[in-house]
């Protein structure tokens, strides 16, 4: 019984050093850091260190070394995903007896908004104030400061992202679940058609308002949260190009095809659903990876891709829908006013609709047909560079 009490002993005694050698690889020193358009520079909180093991790659520092830390004499040790590419054969570290100096090369010029390539930043992560610059700071001026005091504002944004990153989070965590919802709602619109399309065959074109118009205007209504993103910084960009489409898109949806039941069954609405819904189930998962800082070349390039042969035939079928309804609209003097009455002004609905083809269809049309060609030309090339950086 005696042997079995020592044996019992010896095994909880042993599984114990197992947790603290365990405990012991884990521990990771103090880090602070700072930057400048050009370089990294940290500081580990590590004394007399007696060796340091370090590796450089593009996108990666892998740190071990022992010595007195936090948690006094131990083998700390550290991993960092960085948010940018650096420079591995020109980037160098120093030991001194209180601390051990990185001095990371950027492969190009540019502020990183972070140092991890991931918003949850460890806690062993802090900000070197003595060094940190950002990009208002004179360069050129050399003279002693005090942060808290010279840079409130800055000092008080610092001090937020300390408690990790959490306004940063969140906003990521709202867009991605935009994103999806975007994305599942076109999804099933073109699930729907093209289901029905397969068991009945073009019989079925008249029919599609019915089948999904309802959740057509729902997505498309949701689409005007894309023009606030950029306003309250969610996004990056100018709200006008977004607002110019969405607009466009919900003045042929409701003002055009809902109020308009005739036109309900044509089928130009078949192919402008189908079209649309084909551009934005490539559009939003290549929104959703670039939140997630996850590179897909073939998804890149579809969704820039895909919208050369897909816009213009999206804005042939809504310049049709619009020219059928003149007719319509002069049928019935739906949305006109004619004189005499109590605002002394008068509005024709089919001449409006005249101007708005010959001044905003074809001018809007080249304007958003270049600015995607704009855009596609810098991101195929970006992600050329990047490949490259990354061989």
């Amino acid at each position: 019984m005696l042997e079995k009490e020592n044996s019992k002993d010896k095994l909880n005694v042993s599984s114990a050093n197992d947790q603290k050698e365990g405990n012991r690889q884990q521990l990771s020193p103090l880090v602070y850091w700072a930057q400048t358009a050009y370089q990294i520079s940290l500081k580990v909180d590590v004394k007399d260190a007696e060796f340091a093991d370090v590796d450089f790659t593009p996108t990666k520092i892998n740190f071990k070394s022992k010595g007195i830390g936090a948690r006094g004499l131990n083998e700390y040790a550290f991993e960092i995903n960085l948010y940018g590419f650096i420079d591995d054969e020109e980037s160098h570290y120093r030991v001194f007896d209180n601390k051990i100096e990185f001095n990371i090369v950027k492969s190009k010029k540019e502020w990183w908004p972070r140092l991890f390539a991931t918003p949850q930043k460890p806690h062993w992560l802090k900000i070197d104030f003595d060094r940190w610059q950002t990009e208002d700071d004179d360069l050129g001026e050399e003279k002693p400061r005090n942060v808290q005091e010279d840079y409130a504002q800055e000092y008080e944004r610092l001090q937020k992202e300390e408690i990790g990153y959490i306004k940063e989070s969140s906003k990521k965590v709202y867009l991605v679940i935009y994103n999806l919802a975007q994305f599942v709602g076109f999804l099933y619109v073109l699930s729907v058609l093209a289901v029905r399309y397969y068991r009945d065959g073009p019989s079925m074109i008249p029919t599609s308002y019915a089948l999904v118009g309802n959740a057509m205007k729902f997505i498309q209504l949701l689409q005007y949260l894309e023009v606030l993103h950029p306003i309250f910084g969610y996004t990056k960009g100018s709200p006008w190009i977004p607002f110019m489409q969405v607009t466009g898109r919900n003045f042929v949806l409701f003002v055009m095809i809902e109020f308009e039941e005739r036109m309900q069954s044509k089928p130009a609405v078949f192919y402008v659903f189908v079209i649309w819904s084909l551009i934005e189930v490539f559009r939003y998962p290549y929104y959703i990876s670039q939140i997630l800082k996850m590179q897909y070349g073939l998804l890149t390039w579809i969704r820039y891709t895909i919208w050369i042969p897909l816009y213009p035939l999206g804005i042939l079928c809504e310049g049709i829908i619009i020219l059928r309804n003149i007719p319509y609209f002069e049928e019935t003097k739906r949305f006109s006013l004619e004189m005499p009455n109590k605002w002394n002004m008068s509005f024709d609905m089919p001449t409006f609709l005249k101007i708005y083809i010959i001044l905003l269809i074809l001018p809007g049309s080249f304007m958003l047909m270049s600015h995607m060609a704009k855009t596609r030309a810098k991101k195929l090339n970006k992600r050329q560079r990047a490949r490259k950086l990354s061989d």
